[in-house]
């Protein structure tokens, strides 16, 4: 069996400047059940699949949050942390530990948003107590030095 690959080039004026045909020869064997796929010589070809990364929504929801809250404080929607807790209809306590999150390293906010946060962190773990170096943030989740 062989896989052929098309791919036309074409000008914007759509006149086809050249066609690629590329032809992948391999076999589907049964092997235990499974299907597994052999090139051309009869070797078991390794497949690697990488997994789309999964955006945590509860995470981003989370820091939204905290940045929206950051900017009603900001631009006098609400006057202070209390003021913003009684609109809210939460604690003081709570705006503050989500207010912390508008505070981490920018790779570390970016990643939460690309969905490549190390696996398993939460929200509830992110707001415990959150360090104020990035250095310290990046070393506790587990984020990949900058």
């Amino acid at each position: 069996m062989s896989k052929a690959i098309t791919q036309a080039v074409l000008r914007p004026s759509g006149v086809e400047l050249a066609t690629v045909t590329v032809h992948i020869p391999f076999q589907f064997k049964r092997r235990g059940g499974r299907k597994l796929i052999y090139g051309a010589d009869g070797t078991p070809l390794e497949l690697t699949v990488s997994a789309a990364p999964a955006v945590d929504d509860t995470l981003v929801k989370t820091l939204v949050k905290a940045h929206r809250w950051r900017r009603r404080i900001e631009t006098g929607k609400a006057k202070s942390i209390t003021d913003l807790a009684a609109q809210e209809g939460i604690s003081d306590a709570y705006v503050q530990r989500l207010l912390t999150l508008t505070c981490l390293a920018p790779d570390i906010t970016a990643a939460i948003l690309d969905g490549r946060q190390p696996k398993g962190l939460t929200a509830t773990e992110m707001l415990r107590d959150v360090p104020p170096a990035w250095a310290e943030q990046r070393a506790k989740w587990g984020f990949q030095p900058a």
